[in-house]
């Protein structure tokens, strides 16, 4: 698929969650960047230069929500699509709308919806970006994280 390849950093504090989004990712052609919490990713983020940055919610040292808000605050950084890849209750969706995260996909996601998504969202980076913030939420979340509880 043209324009599919790029560079995503893949922020989590779980290293199994990094290494299974990561081979996901390679198998389609798109390099792989990690950080292990979101401060890690701030330090590397303008060396690295992703094309889109994933980050999951709940880390040490600086969470998934204060890591999207510190980079939609740095104008290098601003338009960087951002997607929060977690279990999200419906107050850490309506955190991350308010961080201006681009998408949402739900633990556990189906490994072809991360790498549709991370296509999409690369993809209108570089071209015609047309409603690059329309809003995606994993597999049966009809409405932002209806009926999620936490857990």
């Amino acid at each position: 698929m043209p324009g599919a390849s790029g560079r995503v950093l893949v922020v989590d504090d779980n290293k199994v969650i990094r290494q299974l989004i990561r081979v996901n990712l390679e198998l389609e052609g798109i390099e792989v960047v990690t950080a292990a919490d979101g401060a890690e990713c701030l330090e590397v983020v303008h060396q690295v230069q992703p094309d889109l940055v994933t980050l999951d919610v709940v880390m040490p040292r600086l969470d998934g929500l204060g890591t999207a808000a510190r980079l939609r605050a740095d104008p290098r950084t601003r338009d960087l699509p951002l997607v929060i890849v977690s279990a999200c209750n419906q107050c850490e969706v309506e955190s991350g709308l308010e961080a201006g995260v681009d998408a949402f996909l739900a633990k556990p996601f189906e490994p072809g919806e991360l790498v549709r998504l991370v296509r999409q969202l690369i993809v209108g980076r570089r071209g015609d970006g047309a409603d690059r913030l329309g809003r995606v939420r994993g597999p049966g979340d009809a409405e932002p994280a209806a009926g999620h509880a936490g857990g």
